[in-house]
Protein backbone atom coordinates (compact mmCIF):
# COMPACT_ATOMS: atom_id res chain seq x y z
CA UNK A 1 0.00 0.00 0.00
CA UNK A 2 1.14 3.42 -1.42
CA UNK A 3 2.40 6.03 2.19
CA UNK A 4 1.03 9.27 1.11
CA UNK A 5 1.29 12.77 2.83
CA UNK A 6 -0.37 15.74 2.15
CA UNK A 7 -1.06 19.49 4.52
CA UNK A 8 -3.71 19.86 5.69
CA UNK A 9 -6.73 17.62 7.74
CA UNK A 10 -9.51 15.79 6.10
CA UNK A 11 -11.45 18.24 4.28
CA UNK A 12 -8.50 20.22 3.12
CA UNK A 13 -7.98 20.62 -1.33
CA UNK A 14 -4.48 18.88 -0.88
CA UNK A 15 -6.43 15.34 0.52
CA UNK A 16 -8.74 16.02 -2.12
CA UNK A 17 -5.96 15.75 -4.87
CA UNK A 18 -4.30 12.76 -3.09
CA UNK A 19 -7.60 11.08 -3.44
CA UNK A 20 -8.30 12.51 -7.11
CA UNK A 21 -4.58 11.37 -8.37
CA UNK A 22 -4.39 8.30 -6.05
CA UNK A 23 -8.10 6.66 -6.38
CA UNK A 24 -7.10 3.13 -4.59
CA UNK A 25 -6.57 2.41 -1.52
CA UNK A 26 -3.90 4.49 0.29
CA UNK A 27 -2.30 4.77 3.80
CA UNK A 28 -2.37 8.36 4.50
CA UNK A 29 -0.44 11.10 6.86
CA UNK A 30 -1.47 14.96 7.17
CA UNK A 31 0.64 17.78 8.39
CA UNK A 32 0.57 20.84 9.13
CA UNK A 33 3.72 22.74 7.31
CA UNK A 34 4.98 21.84 3.85
CA UNK A 35 8.30 20.90 5.33
CA UNK A 36 6.97 17.74 7.18
CA UNK A 37 6.35 16.05 3.64
CA UNK A 38 9.81 16.43 2.89
CA UNK A 39 10.95 15.53 6.26
CA UNK A 40 8.98 12.56 5.74
CA UNK A 41 10.30 11.66 2.57
CA UNK A 42 13.68 12.07 3.68
CA UNK A 43 13.25 9.57 6.55
CA UNK A 44 11.62 7.03 4.12
CA UNK A 45 8.42 7.30 6.28
CA UNK A 46 6.28 7.94 2.84
CA UNK A 47 6.76 6.78 -0.64
CA UNK A 48 4.95 10.08 -2.16
CA UNK A 49 4.30 13.41 -0.75
CA UNK A 50 1.30 15.57 -2.51
CA UNK A 51 1.74 19.93 -2.44
CA UNK A 52 -0.05 22.90 -3.49
CA UNK A 53 2.41 24.64 -5.84
CA UNK A 54 0.56 26.85 -8.44
CA UNK A 55 -2.96 28.62 -8.19
CA UNK A 56 -4.67 30.18 -11.68
CA UNK A 57 -5.81 33.30 -9.64
CA UNK A 58 -2.25 33.85 -7.27
CA UNK A 59 0.17 32.37 -8.58
CA UNK A 60 3.20 30.16 -7.73
CA UNK A 61 3.59 28.82 -3.93
CA UNK A 62 6.82 29.93 -3.78
CA UNK A 63 7.85 28.23 -0.46
CA UNK A 64 6.78 24.87 -2.11
CA UNK A 65 9.70 25.90 -4.92
CA UNK A 66 12.11 26.10 -2.24
CA UNK A 67 11.80 23.34 -0.82
CA UNK A 68 11.79 21.08 -3.89
CA UNK A 69 15.61 22.96 -4.67
CA UNK A 70 16.65 22.47 -1.07
CA UNK A 71 15.35 18.64 -0.58
CA UNK A 72 16.45 17.59 -3.99
CA UNK A 73 13.21 15.66 -4.67
CA UNK A 74 11.24 14.86 -7.58
CA UNK A 75 7.86 16.06 -9.17
CA UNK A 76 6.73 12.40 -10.39
CA UNK A 77 3.16 13.87 -11.39
CA UNK A 78 0.51 16.33 -11.21
CA UNK A 79 -3.33 16.97 -10.72
CA UNK A 80 -5.69 20.10 -10.87
CA UNK A 81 -8.61 20.81 -8.56
CA UNK A 82 -11.51 23.59 -9.07
CA UNK A 83 -10.95 25.42 -6.20
CA UNK A 84 -14.11 26.89 -5.10
CA UNK A 85 -14.14 29.19 -1.15
CA UNK A 86 -16.81 29.63 1.25
CA UNK A 87 -17.23 31.72 4.62
CA UNK A 88 -18.26 29.31 6.78
CA UNK A 89 -18.88 29.57 10.76
CA UNK A 90 -20.58 27.31 13.58
CA UNK A 91 -24.36 27.76 14.71
CA UNK A 92 -26.03 31.31 15.11
CA UNK A 93 -22.83 33.14 13.20
CA UNK A 94 -24.05 35.66 10.61
CA UNK A 95 -21.90 38.39 8.74
CA UNK A 96 -22.26 40.99 11.17
CA UNK A 97 -21.09 38.89 14.07
CA UNK A 98 -17.84 38.03 12.42
CA UNK A 99 -14.93 39.55 13.85
CA UNK A 100 -12.20 37.57 12.56
CA UNK A 101 -11.33 35.00 9.99
CA UNK A 102 -9.22 31.94 9.58
CA UNK A 103 -7.71 30.55 6.29
CA UNK A 104 -4.27 30.01 4.25
CA UNK A 105 -2.92 32.83 2.87
CA UNK A 106 -4.28 31.78 -0.85
CA UNK A 107 -7.77 31.09 0.82
CA UNK A 108 -7.40 35.24 1.40
CA UNK A 109 -5.35 36.12 -1.96
CA UNK A 110 -8.26 34.03 -4.34
CA UNK A 111 -11.21 35.87 -2.14
CA UNK A 112 -9.93 39.83 -1.93
CA UNK A 113 -12.84 40.92 -3.60
CA UNK A 114 -15.62 39.75 -1.12
CA UNK A 115 -13.18 40.28 1.92
CA UNK A 116 -12.68 44.20 1.13
CA UNK A 117 -16.01 44.50 1.54
CA UNK A 118 -15.75 43.94 5.72
CA UNK A 119 -12.14 45.89 6.11
CA UNK A 120 -13.34 45.28 9.31
CA UNK A 121 -12.52 42.11 9.71
CA UNK A 122 -9.24 40.53 11.15
CA UNK A 123 -7.54 38.40 8.78
CA UNK A 124 -5.52 35.59 10.56
CA UNK A 125 -3.39 33.52 8.39
CA UNK A 126 -3.61 29.46 9.30
CA UNK A 127 -1.79 26.67 8.38
CA UNK A 128 -4.56 25.43 5.72
CA UNK A 129 -8.12 26.11 4.84
CA UNK A 130 -9.54 23.10 6.55
CA UNK A 131 -7.48 23.55 9.66
CA UNK A 132 -8.70 26.63 9.56
CA UNK A 133 -12.37 25.07 9.73
CA UNK A 134 -11.57 22.46 12.22
CA UNK A 135 -10.55 25.23 14.76
CA UNK A 136 -13.85 27.83 14.35
CA UNK A 137 -15.83 24.48 14.52
CA UNK A 138 -13.60 24.07 18.23
CA UNK A 139 -14.00 27.40 19.61
CA UNK A 140 -17.64 27.50 18.67
CA UNK A 141 -17.58 31.54 19.00
CA UNK A 142 -19.92 33.36 16.55
CA UNK A 143 -17.23 36.22 16.23
CA UNK A 144 -14.99 33.48 14.28
CA UNK A 145 -15.11 32.01 10.97
CA UNK A 146 -13.05 30.13 8.36
CA UNK A 147 -12.47 30.14 4.49
CA UNK A 148 -12.76 26.70 3.34
CA UNK A 149 -14.33 24.08 1.31
CA UNK A 150 -17.94 23.05 1.21
CA UNK A 151 -16.40 19.62 2.21
CA UNK A 152 -14.54 21.21 5.30
CA UNK A 153 -17.79 22.44 6.88
CA UNK A 154 -19.73 19.42 6.51
CA UNK A 155 -16.72 17.75 8.01
CA UNK A 156 -16.71 19.79 10.82
CA UNK A 157 -20.01 20.60 11.52
CA UNK A 158 -20.11 24.67 9.81
CA UNK A 159 -22.47 26.59 8.54
CA UNK A 160 -22.33 28.14 5.10
CA UNK A 161 -22.76 31.55 5.73
CA UNK A 162 -21.59 32.62 2.02
CA UNK A 163 -20.71 30.35 -0.68
CA UNK A 164 -18.71 30.85 -3.68
CA UNK A 165 -16.36 33.89 -2.19
CA UNK A 166 -13.82 33.14 -4.79
CA UNK A 167 -12.94 35.99 -6.75
CA UNK A 168 -12.78 34.02 -10.08
CA UNK A 169 -15.31 30.94 -10.82
CA UNK A 170 -12.31 29.18 -12.44
CA UNK A 171 -10.08 28.98 -9.98
CA UNK A 172 -7.78 26.10 -10.15
CA UNK A 173 -4.92 25.25 -7.86
CA UNK A 174 -2.15 22.68 -9.51
CA UNK A 175 -0.74 19.86 -7.28
CA UNK A 176 2.55 18.25 -7.60
CA UNK A 177 2.90 14.68 -6.33
CA UNK A 178 6.77 14.30 -5.30
CA UNK A 179 8.95 11.40 -4.39
CA UNK A 180 12.29 10.61 -3.80
CA UNK A 181 13.38 9.15 -6.77
CA UNK A 182 13.22 10.81 -10.52
CA UNK A 183 10.52 8.30 -12.58
CA UNK A 184 10.83 8.98 -16.10
CA UNK A 185 8.53 7.08 -18.49
CA UNK A 186 7.36 6.97 -22.30
CA UNK A 187 4.33 8.29 -22.18
CA UNK A 188 5.63 11.45 -19.89
CA UNK A 189 5.01 15.01 -21.51
CA UNK A 190 6.21 17.36 -18.61
CA UNK A 191 9.57 18.17 -17.81
CA UNK A 192 10.10 20.43 -14.47
CA UNK A 193 13.89 22.15 -13.53
CA UNK A 194 15.71 24.72 -12.24
CA UNK A 195 18.57 26.60 -13.25
CA UNK A 196 20.84 29.48 -11.97
CA UNK A 197 22.77 31.57 -14.43
CA UNK A 198 25.81 34.33 -14.21
CA UNK A 199 24.87 37.68 -13.47
CA UNK A 200 24.92 39.13 -16.68
CA UNK A 201 23.25 41.19 -19.63
CA UNK A 202 20.96 38.32 -21.99
CA UNK A 203 21.68 35.49 -19.64
CA UNK A 204 17.77 34.34 -19.32
CA UNK A 205 17.10 35.39 -22.87
CA UNK A 206 19.57 33.37 -24.01
CA UNK A 207 18.88 30.73 -22.20
CA UNK A 208 14.84 31.15 -23.29
CA UNK A 209 16.25 31.40 -26.59
CA UNK A 210 17.79 27.75 -26.70
CA UNK A 211 14.43 25.95 -25.53
CA UNK A 212 12.85 27.97 -29.22
CA UNK A 213 15.71 26.87 -31.14
CA UNK A 214 14.84 22.95 -30.31
CA UNK A 215 11.43 23.72 -30.83
CA UNK A 216 10.55 22.99 -26.80
CA UNK A 217 7.13 25.05 -25.70
CA UNK A 218 7.84 26.68 -22.16
CA UNK A 219 4.48 25.99 -19.81
CA UNK A 220 5.71 28.17 -16.94
CA UNK A 221 8.75 30.53 -16.07
CA UNK A 222 9.15 31.47 -12.07
CA UNK A 223 12.26 33.20 -10.35
CA UNK A 224 13.26 33.07 -7.15
CA UNK A 225 15.96 34.72 -4.93
CA UNK A 226 19.09 32.21 -3.84
CA UNK A 227 19.37 33.30 -0.85
CA UNK A 228 23.19 33.19 0.02
CA UNK A 229 23.49 35.34 -2.95
CA UNK A 230 22.01 38.67 -2.72
CA UNK A 231 19.93 40.15 -6.01
CA UNK A 232 20.93 36.34 -7.35
CA UNK A 233 17.76 33.98 -8.76
CA UNK A 234 17.32 30.99 -9.77
CA UNK A 235 14.57 29.75 -12.51
CA UNK A 236 12.12 27.51 -12.16
CA UNK A 237 10.73 26.02 -15.83
CA UNK A 238 8.09 23.61 -16.55
CA UNK A 239 8.63 22.59 -20.36
CA UNK A 240 6.63 19.89 -22.84
CA UNK A 241 8.75 17.28 -23.70
CA UNK A 242 9.96 14.34 -22.39
CA UNK A 243 14.32 13.54 -21.23
CA UNK A 244 14.43 10.57 -23.73
CA UNK A 245 14.09 12.99 -26.29
CA UNK A 246 17.04 14.07 -28.68
CA UNK A 247 15.77 17.32 -28.86
CA UNK A 248 15.17 17.82 -24.79
CA UNK A 249 18.74 16.64 -24.28
CA UNK A 250 20.50 18.47 -26.63
CA UNK A 251 18.57 21.68 -25.13
CA UNK A 252 19.41 20.64 -21.61
CA UNK A 253 23.29 19.82 -22.38
CA UNK A 254 23.71 23.71 -24.13
CA UNK A 255 21.57 25.07 -20.38
CA UNK A 256 24.35 22.93 -18.49
CA UNK A 257 26.72 24.71 -20.47
CA UNK A 258 25.80 28.41 -19.61
CA UNK A 259 24.30 27.87 -16.10
CA UNK A 260 26.29 27.19 -12.68
CA UNK A 261 23.57 24.93 -11.13
CA UNK A 262 21.00 22.54 -12.99
CA UNK A 263 18.18 20.38 -11.01
CA UNK A 264 16.15 18.17 -13.02
CA UNK A 265 12.69 18.37 -10.83
CA UNK A 266 10.78 15.89 -12.36
CA UNK A 267 9.35 13.78 -15.55
CA UNK A 268 5.78 13.28 -15.63
CA UNK A 269 2.73 13.30 -17.55
CA UNK A 270 0.62 16.42 -18.17
CA UNK A 271 -2.83 16.97 -16.38
CA UNK A 272 -5.79 18.85 -18.65
CA UNK A 273 -7.36 22.30 -16.68
CA UNK A 274 -10.09 19.32 -15.11
CA UNK A 275 -7.21 17.40 -13.19
CA UNK A 276 -7.70 14.30 -15.69
CA UNK A 277 -4.01 13.30 -17.15
CA UNK A 278 -3.68 13.48 -20.93
CA UNK A 279 -1.61 10.19 -20.27
CA UNK A 280 -4.67 7.70 -19.52
CA UNK A 281 -1.56 5.11 -17.86
CA UNK A 282 -0.46 8.11 -15.20
CA UNK A 283 -1.81 6.67 -12.38
CA UNK A 284 -1.15 3.33 -13.18
CA UNK A 285 2.79 4.55 -13.13
CA UNK A 286 2.71 5.93 -10.16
Amino acid sequence: MKRIAYPGVPGSFSEQALTQYFPGSAKKTNVKQFEEIFTLLANNEIDYGVLPIENSSTGGIFEVFDFLKQYNFYIVGETFIHVTHHLLGTSGTTLASIQAVYSHPQGFGQSRVFLKQYPHWIETPYYNTAISAEYVSQVKDITKAAIASKRAGELYGLDVIQANIQDVNHNYTRFVIISRNLEVKVTDTKISLLYALPNSVGALYNSLGIFARYNIDLLNLQSRPIKDKPWECYFYLDLVGNLDKDNVKAALLEIEKISYSLQILGSYSASDDNGGSISSSKKGSS
